[in-house]
Formats: structure tokens, C-alpha cells, sequence
């Protein structure tokens, strides 16, 4: 028998068939080595890494980064991110506040973005290291401003009593603003993000306005899982009923074949109208674009 000509199997990438609207260079490989070289000295982390986000580059040239809190496994598994999950998540770095001080300061961060995983494994799931670290970041850093995204701290029997304290906590650390993602539509909120509830989440920002009305609130949604117009509309309006101000809006993109794949990639003009749409909606400050992501510009809107 005569040996296969055929070339071997090649797998497929998820990147493989992007639209050019989704392909961008990465940015210059100066300015991601000096942050990369921070950040791995100190063994922090960043979303901006952990998640491999597309505008990375262009944020650290303007100076806005955002610290991935608390190591970098997620107690949760939801179906989109690729954040490490799935088993148990490292002790806390009782250093890591001030590590992620000095790096703010050693690179000159005028806006700071404090994440976190998911760590339903801890009392009172981070939200006092949320504190501490925005208390030290700026005793080293009095004019950098810091915006949190938190995860939505429910857990344990208490319930909705534990979560409102948690909130509190970070809320009394004054944030220039309080970011949490309901990620997609009610519909989809199952098979997208597993172990959060949509109403849970519309429940975090509404008890920020609740115990500080004056602290910006911000949310955003992840398009491409099989959603539609009239259900982002929904998702848009349910924010603005509890006061949601900011908003972003972006495109779903698979990090890998183990991850749900696209449904649909929505194009720049569809994002630029329903960019339109929010903003006839009343959120003060949007984003809404393919490659945007939680963090895009978010010191433009301080």
C-alpha cells in the first residue's frame, strides 16, 4: 500500500476565520515588555494577560491598566472566559496590595482598574482586599484614580444580606467608579455564565446607587452568543432602571475550541447603532465596538 500523500490534520484555530474588523496589531513590543517585566517581578497579575486582551498595547501606552486581584484561578466556570478555573485557587499574597502599588507607580498609571476572580472560597469573597489594595495603591499613588470590577459576592447562606456587606466594603473605599458585567442577556445567562444570576447582578450596581449615589456605576455586555437587537435593548434598559451610567458593548471572542463558540460576529455598524441606542437611553458614558472591552479608555471617562 502506498504511503498518504495527504498533509497531516491541522486543528483549527478559533481565530482562524476572524473578520479584519477584529484583526489589529497587537501593539509595540517595548511598551508590553515593560509592563510585562513589572508585573512578573512583583508575580501579580493582570486581566489585560490573563485574558489576552486585544487592546492591551494601546491601553499600557496611554497608561491605564488592569490588575487581576487574588491570583489568577476563578472559583466560578463560566463558558466564555479564559480566566484558569477549575481547581483550587492559590493562597492570598498578603503583599499583593503594596507589589500592585509599586507597580502602578513604577509605570506611571494614571488610572487603575482593580478586577479580580471570582473567590467564593474566602469569608467574605474578596471584597476587603478590594479595599486594602485601593487604601495602598493610593498611599503610594495620590493622583491615580481607581475603578473597580468586581464579581458579584454572593455566596454562602446569608445571601442577599452577606452580598450587600461585601458591597458596602468597596463602596466606603470610594472608587472613581464601580464596574460589574451582566455579560449577556437574561436568555442567555445560564449557559454563559454558570454559578450568575442576571437579576443578582442588576442587584449589585442598584446597591451601589443605594449606599452611594454619587459613585458612577458601569456595566457591559458580551455580543455574539446568539442574543438579539431586541434583547440587548432589554438588557440596556434593565441597567437604566436602576441608574446604570456607563456602558460597554462588545464582541464575543472564542479564546479557544474548548470555549463556546461564536454565534455571530457583529459588525462595527451594528455596534455604532446600538451605541446610539444607549446613549438615547440616557448612560452618560458608552463604548460600543468590536474589540471593546470593560476596561477600554475607562480613564477618559473619569
Amino acid at each position: 500500500m502506498e504511503p498518504s500523500t495527504r498533509p497531516p490534520a491541522v486543528r483549527e484555530s478559533p481565530l482562524a476565520s476572524l473578520p479584519a474588523w477584529l484583526r489589529r496589531p497587537i501593539g509595540k513590543a517595548s511598551e508590553l515588555s515593560t509592563v510585562q517585566r513589572i508585573i512578573k517581578q512583583r508575580q501579580i497579575h493582570t486581566i489585560c494577560e490573563e485574558g489576552r486582551c486585544p487592546n492591551r498595547g494601546e491601553c499600557y501606552a496611554q497608561k491605564t491598566a488592569s490588575f487581576l486581584l487574588m491570583g489568577p484561578v476563578c472559583t466560578r466556570a463560566c463558558a466564555f472566559c479564559q480566566v484558569d478555573k477549575g481547581h483550587a485557587p492559590m493562597p492570598l499574597d498578603p503583599d499583593e496590595p503594596r507589589k500592585v502599588a509599586e507597580a502602578v507607580h513604577l509605570l506611571g498609571l494614571r488610572y487603575v482598574v482593580l478586577t479580580s476572580v471570582a473567590r467564593d472560597d474566602l469569608p467574605d469573597q474578596g471584597a476587603g482586599w478590594f479595599a486594602r489594595t485601593i487604601a495602598t495603591i493610593r498611599e503610594m499613588n495620590p493622583d491615580t484614580a481607581i475603578e473597580v470590577l468586581t464579581p458579584d459576592f454572593w455566596g454562602g447562606s446569608a445571601g442577599e444580606a452577606r452580598q450587600r456587606e461585601r458591597i458596602a466594603t468597596v463602596v466606603q473605599a470610594t472608587p472613581a467608579c464601580y464596574n460589574h458585567n451582566i455579560e449577556t442577556v437574561r436568555r442567555l445567562q445560564g449557559p454563559v455564565r454558570r454559578g450568575a444570576k442576571y437579576d443578582r447582578s442588576l442587584r449589585v450596581l442598584q446597591l451601589v446607587k443605594e449606599l452611594n449615589p454619587a459613585i458612577p456605576t458601569k456595566s457591559g455586555l458580551m455580543l455574539g452568543h446568539g442574543e438579539t437587537e431586541a434583547e440587548i435593548l432589554e438588557a440596556m434598559q434593565d441597567l437604566r432602571s436602576i441608574h446604570c451610567d456607563r456602558l460597554t458593548l462588545g464582541q464575543y471572542m472564542r479564546p479557544s475550541l474548548a470555549h463556546l463558540p461564536v454565534q455571530k460576529y457583529w459588525t462595527p455598524e451594528e455596534f455604532d447603532r446600538l451605541g446610539e441606542m444607549a446613549r438615547e437611553l440616557g448612560f452618560a458614558h458608552v463604548r460600543s465596538g468590536p474589540l471593546v472591552r470593560s476596561s477600554y479608555h475607562a480613564g477618559e471617562e473619569a
